[in-house]
């Protein structure tokens, strides 16, 4: 099964993420039908105080402040017995989730 015929699901952060790369580069216009039903097609995790709260924990490997936040996110999915796992391509995302025993999705 491809990445985009999974149930994908993210961090509410992947939103602004999007919004922040797009309207910074001039290209909302452009391509924000395209972004937003890329977004509608991806189940939001929340900033819950629970995540947040994860994301102050030490993680196991260096990671950035938005990672840490994905992180969070996934290891919250994990602990309530969700099937969870993470496709990235950055080294330092995919080191701090194995070492957080979350699985990555093989792209």
């Amino acid at each position: 099964m491809s990445l985009w015929d999974a149930l994908l699901v993210s961090s509410r952060l992947l939103e602004y993420e999007v919004w922040t790369r797009l309207n910074g580069r001039g290209l909302a216009r452009s391509h924000g039908e395209l972004a937003r039903d890329i977004l509608a097609r991806i189940a939001m995790v929340e900033l819950l105080p629970a995540v947040l709260a994860r994301a102050l924990e030490p993680f196991p490997r260096p990671v950035r402040t938005l990672d840490a936040l994905h992180l969070a996110s996934a290891d919250y999915l994990a602990n309530a017995r969700q099937s969870v796992a993470l496709a990235t391509y950055d080294d330092r995302m995919s080191a701090a989730a194995a070492a957080m025993s979350i699985p990555l999705y093989a792209l």
